[in-house]
């Protein structure tokens, strides 16, 4: 299969927090091609002169006292907003039963799933199921292990945890569950380890994309392939999957600078 083309397409209002990982170690000392990237000229919009909230309307802030470790000033927090692209407005919806960062969410089923994090000094092993209609959560089935700085995903009607940490280790781990019967397994491990990650479904794969590794799950095969190294290496930002394209939003570079790049990949028809 041949791999996919990559450019830098635009510049993104993104922020992340340098000392809210927790204490995370181990970081790629792999250098970033930030500047050359954004030299490439290869974008399809510039955002430059336009402020975040021209981009999409600012999200409204409210932090939880309860935290004593979180990713801002404030600690971690507890706050669920709703964002209507009808109205353009953000709207407040019933709190976590805890305050989290470092966690992973998923819409799975018409519910959405929070999933580990980072609270209090420790990883975290519950799982918080959120139904819209009813603006309540409830109690899931909790982590086969406390886990944070992973990634999530719904795929073929089942939820995949990807990667993470627990103390100092960084994980290869991958574990499955089944909404249905609310039963954790074992999925395929990753041929290296993966934190702070961004993952995205794509027909029948995953990718998921860490600083400069870049690994792909097929399902055909049932095994991992390794990706093309992206363009700017970088932690903690987002991955999505758009119109036959991999799109990565955000995060931090290596040098544990904030990164405002986009980048996408354009993948193989298949």
């Amino acid at each position: 299969m041949s791999m996919p083309t990559a450019a830098a397409i635009t510049m993104w209002p993104q922020a992340c927090s340098n000392s809210g990982s927790g204490g995370l170690k181990g970081r790629s000392s792999s250098a970033s091609a930030e500047s050359r990237t954004r030299s490439t000229g290869a974008s399809t919009g510039s955002t430059a002169g336009c402020s975040p909230a021209s981009r999409a309307p600012a999200r409204p802030r409210r932090r939880s006292s309860s935290g004593s470790a979180g990713s801002t000033a404030e600690g971690s927090t507890d706050a669920v907003y709703a964002y209507d692209p009808e109205t353009g407005e953000w709207s407040e919806r019933a709190p976590l039963p805890e305050p989290r960062f470092n966690h992973a969410a998923v819409a799975l089923g018409g519910k959405i799933y929070v999933l580990g994090g980072y609270h209090e000094g420790e990883e975290r092993q519950e799982v918080f199921v959120y139904d819209p209609a009813a603006d309540s959560w409830s109690e899931g089935t909790p982590l086969p292990f406390p886990n944070h700085a992973f990634d999530a995903v719904a795929f073929r009607d089942e939820i995949w945890m990807i990667g993470g940490r627990r103390g100092e280790e960084i994980l290869r781990d991958v574990r499955i569950l089944n909404p249905d019967t609310g039963e954790w397994r074992k999925g395929p491990a990753m041929p290296e380890p993966m934190e702070l990650l961004g993952a995205a479904v794509a027909g029948d794969e995953i990718h998921a994309v860490w600083e400069s590794t870049y690994q792909i799950y097929d399902s055909a095969s049932g095994t991992w392939r390794e990706g093309p190294r992206s363009l700017v290496t970088r932690h903690g930002l987002q991955t999505f999957y758009v119109d036959g394209e991999i799109i990565t939003v955000g995060g931090c570079t290596t040098q544990l600078r904030d990164s405002q790049v986009v980048e996408k990949r354009v993948l193989p028809a298949r």
